[in-house]
């Protein structure tokens, strides 16, 4: 028996993107529609009335995610993207707002209880402070850490490791030591032909170098030109024979 629904298979963004920048209004930024999603930039003093109307007005009903953003070249330099998923239209938008270091975003825990986890992420991972929200600490992290390891200028080895040490029965903090040098990663294939030498091939006895390429054949030489001769001199005319005398005649 087949389930019928009233939410379609596949959501149409038709009309979308102009029908919800005309409800939000002044509380607007910018709106596009990238990738096949609505994305709506809202002021950042204005994210709770803008997901409440969103929310209760447009059957936006369920919040699936707060994903935070770095980009360090900014004056603002994060970006808070509340992922929304309207259950009755099978329809998903994503509403953003700027935030720097010192500028707190207002909490949505007024809206959706399940948000003060996801503000906790955002703010261990990042650093962003959301007002308002009751238990704003960190959730990823350990206690006591320093940091936010999602910031782009956070080292990629951190600050310190930690470790539990039978000694002292606890968990200790000490400087970071690696087994190995970090490594870089630049995604080659080494069946395409890598631009440097493969780990291990320092081993392989060096290959022959190629043989020389071949002279091109050389041009053939010129025909040496001959000299005329020279003109023969005309033959001497011969003389004429004298003439014989007949038998009998006497001398």
């Amino acid at each position: 028996m087949s389930v019928v629904h009233s939410a379609p298979k596949f959501a149409s963004s038709l009309g979308v993107l102009d029908a919800l920048s005309k409800a939000l209004g002044p509380m607007l930024v910018s709106a596009k529609e990238e990738h096949g999603e609505v994305v709506l930039t809202v002021q950042r003093d204005q994210i709770e009335n803008a997901l409440r109307l969103l929310r209760d007005e447009y059957q936006y009903q369920q919040l699936m995610e707060i994903a935070g953003v770095d980009y360090p070249e900014r004056a603002e330099r994060f970006e808070c993207n509340y992922c929304l998923l309207s259950l009755t239209k099978n329809h998903r938008i994503v509403v953003k707002v700027h935030a720097a270091e010192n500028t707190p975003v207002p909490t949505v825990t007024t809206l959706w209880p399940v948000a003060g986890w996801l503000e906790r992420e955002v703010f261990d991972m990042f650093g962003v402070i959301f007002a308002g929200n009751q238990d704003l600490r960190r959730i990823l992290t350990d206690y006591g850490f320093e940091g936010h390891p999602f910031r782009k200028d956070f080292p990629l080895t951190g600050y310190v490791e930690l470790r539990y040490s039978e000694e002292d029965q606890r968990v200790v903090y000490e400087p970071v030591e690696l087994a190995q040098d970090l490594r870089q990663f630049d995604f080659m294939s080494p069946w395409e032909g890598a631009e440097y030498v493969l780990p291990g091939d320092e081993k392989a006895p060096a290959a022959p170098p190629p043989p020389p390429p071949a002279p091109p054949p050389a041009a053939p030489a010129p025909a040496p030109v001959k000299a005329k001769a020279a003109p023969k001199a005309p033959a001497a005319p011969k003389k004429p024979a004298a003439p014989r005398k007949p038998k009998g005649e006497s001398k």
